[in-house]
């Protein structure tokens, strides 16, 4: 069992964050005796998948949806899985400007070396 304090050091998130994500009901931590929050291991892993939803930028409102989907159990395995492959496919779009860029970036970068090389060779000669 972990304290706020101890998720939001593990995961590198502020506790304010993880307060957030209990108001939205994307997590619902277990409470002690004395009300404070008890976050266990599946809540951990929770949080870790929900931070890589949002680090690939799916928004928070399909990041809730998915929770609330999560919390009304079996039945709506359909309508999240339908709602993690949209995301998958959001994704590879991703995936494929940055490839591209890459290859653009890769282009200019060896451009700019190259005239540099140049110029640098005829201030040698000179």
């Amino acid at each position: 069992m972990y304290t706020i304090g101890e998720v939001a050091q593990l995961l590198g998130v502020s506790t304010h964050t993880l307060r957030y994500y209990e108001k939205e009901k994307i997590i619902l931590p277990d409470r002690n005796e004395h009300g404070d929050r008890i976050y266990s291991e599946s809540h951990l892993q929770w949080l870790k998948f929900d931070l890589k939803l949002k680090e690939t930028q799916m928004p928070i409102t399909k990041i809730k949806e998915y929770a609330y989907l999560y919390t009304e159990g079996e039945h709506t395995a359909i309508n999240r899985l339908k709602l993690l492959e949209d995301h998958k496919s959001s994704i590879e779009n991703q995936l494929k400007t940055l490839e591209e860029t890459h290859k653009m970036l890769e282009h200019k970068i060896t451009s700019y070396k190259e005239m540099i090389l140049k110029r640098d060779e005829g201030v040698t000669k000179a």
